[in-house]
């Protein structure tokens, strides 16, 4: 018999595993990497641009990911810096029109991703599975800061 923890485990890291699978070959069109993405479609709800610890927080990145990521992102032309202070963590980042036609790509292609995924749902089951999964992320949130109890 499979426990919870086994369970859980494995579908979070086949969910992982093939979401980035996706990601990579959506994101190979532009030459980048899945992890991209998460920039392309965060940066796109922030029409007015973005600075980099804004970034960290709404990705769930660290400095060194941001660090990397957006260097690459400026020389495929997807998004540009603007500001007095050109330095990394003091100009805000935005996307660039051929940044803003590639997130809508990915916005819809990870949608039709998502749509085939939950397919078989019901529109009930749906927001029960959202919902849970919002607590499961809080708590262990949670417990990560705290650690297990004793």
């Amino acid at each position: 018999m499979v426990d919870r923890f086994e369970q859980f485990s494995f579908a979070i890291s086949e969910i992982y595993r093939h979401w980035h699978k996706l990601a990579a070959e959506e994101m190979g069109k532009y030459g980048l990497k899945g992890t991209h993405s998460v920039y392309l479609l965060t940066m796109y709800r922030y029409p007015e641009g973005v600075t980099a610890p804004k970034l960290c927080e709404l990705c769930g990145k660290d400095k060194s990911d941001v660090s990397r990521m957006m260097p690459i992102l400026e020389e495929k032309g997807l998004v540009k810096k603007e500001g007095i202070h050109q330095k990394l963590y003091r100009g805000v980042f935005k996307l660039t029109e051929e940044g803003k036609a590639a997130a809508e790509y990915v916005r819809q292609r990870a949608g039709l991703a998502v749509q085939l995924a939950g397919g078989d749902l019901t529109d009930e089951k749906r927001d029960i599975f959202y919902e849970v999964l919002e607590s499961i992320v809080s708590n262990l949130r949670e417990i990560s800061k705290e650690g297990l109890p004793k």
